[in-house]
């Protein structure tokens, strides 16, 4: 991350902050690892112990561009092409979630920016 300095003060570009990422009526935007179902990112509605409901959630089937589901959480996809994440769902309820992951606001746009797969 590029830091400049000025005056005693510290910038960093927007889109390499650490920011979380938007909330949708208060809900942050996560990546969600389940035992059996797969990856999700969406909006975490509700958590109760290994249940999990997401809005508006997209199923993460294959990326790249990143080396791991944190580095994806943080910096987002390098090769967007690459990557098969279908179609947003408005809502999914998930019964095995194992990793819960804040999502910056550089990577919901990332997210957001692959282009839906689909046959």
């Amino acid at each position: 991350m590029k830091v400049i300095s000025i005056d005693g003060v510290d910038y960093v570009k927007k889109e390499d902050s650490k920011e979380s990422a938007q909330d949708l009526r208060g809900m942050k935007y996560v990546i969600v690892r389940t035992y059996s179902a797969g990856v999700f990112a969406g909006y975490l509605h509700v958590r109760k112990g290994k249940e999990v409901s997401l809005v508006n959630a997209r199923r993460l089937w294959k990326w790249a561009g990143a080396a791991s589901l944190s580095q994806l959480a943080v910096d987002g996809t390098k090769e967007p092409s690459s990557c098969k994440f279908p179609c947003e769902v408005s809502n999914i309820d998930l019964t095995e979630a194992i990793e819960i992951l804040d999502v910056t606001a550089k990577s919901q746009k990332s997210i957001a920016e692959v282009a839906i797969w689909k046959i």
